[in-house]
């Protein structure tokens, strides 16, 4: 496993189609770390790609930011680690502003059982 730090976080390469994103505690991620976020996803993943989001810090997204941020056509399956109420309020909040994309995503209290669950989104 090999991880990459960015402005914004940490991405971490599990497989050749598998990453785990790890965003820095007080970020406000914005439309140009979105940029940089889909920049490198592309670049070092094989398509179409998983993501495992690990929400073990506290950001928050400008609302452009929301509206991009796994909006990029290749994401077959997204995982989100919660550990935190707010955190999974802010990730429904999330889900709610892009319903009309058609995200396969779910939320899961353990980054094991997101894991498996990536695993069997084939």
């Amino acid at each position: 496993m090999k991880t990459h730090k960015l402005s914004f976080g940490s991405i971490s390469l599990l497989k050749v189609n598998l990453a785990e994103v790890v965003i820095n505690e007080g970020v406000v991620m914005d439309s140009k770390m979105v940029e940089e976020y889909h920049a490198f996803l592309i670049e070092k993943l094989e398509a179409p790609f998983s993501l495992l989001i690990n929400k073990k810090h506290s950001y928050t997204y400008t609302f452009e930011a929301q509206k991009t941020i796994a909006n990029i056509g290749l994401v077959k399956a997204m995982a989100v680690v919660t550990y935190a109420y707010v955190s999974q309020l802010a990730t429904d909040v999330l889900i709610n502003v892009n319903r009309d994309n058609d995200w396969n995503i779910k939320i899961f209290k353990s980054r094991e059982d997101a894991l498996k669950w990536l695993e069997n989104q084939s």
